[in-house]
């Protein structure tokens, strides 16, 4: 699953893509419909593929992250952001144990929730299909042999 050009916007419900960069500002188009604006500096926008959650050990990338909720509900929705915060911190706490209680807040959590049911809904979450190991192309390996054989 690539993050790469989808971005969240403050100020502004739902997840964009990236579609160019004009001289002062850049251009989205919104996932829900489809419709395009201009995006300027003085908004706070934030890449998903340059997220991370704070750990006990470390952070963690927002990829990892949804890829364990992908798991977890077997690649369906998952609860909802209106559930209470307890239960928001339970669900967050199975999918991901060693978050830092003290730096990740509930909305945090609503927000990566938030975010997974709408990758979710416009079918972006792609865990499957990704391969577990790169294989190099038997063409390629043929001439790796050719060369030693020189």
């Amino acid at each position: 699953m690539d993050l790469k050009g989808i971005l969240s916007i403050s100020g502004y419900t739902g997840l964009f893509k990236l579609i160019s960069q004009a001289k002062n500002s850049i251009i989205v188009e919104s996932f829900d419909d489809k419709k395009r604006m201009p995006v300027y500096s003085t908004n706070k926008i934030s890449p998903l593929d340059e997220i991370a959650v704070f750990t006990n050990e470390g952070e963690i990338h927002l990829r990892d992250i949804l890829k364990n909720i992908y798991t977890k509900e077997n690649s369906g929705e998952t609860i909802s952001t209106k559930s209470s915060p307890e239960e928001l911190k339970k669900y967050f706490e199975i999918i991901l144990p060693n978050y830092d209680k003290d730096r990740v807040y509930v909305s945090d959590i609503k927000k990566i929730i938030n975010w997974y049911n709408q990758l979710h809904k416009h079918q972006l979450l792609k865990f499957d299909e990704e391969k577990q190991e790169e294989t190099i192309p038997e063409d390629v390996e043929r001439k790796e042999e050719n060369s030693e054989k020189e």
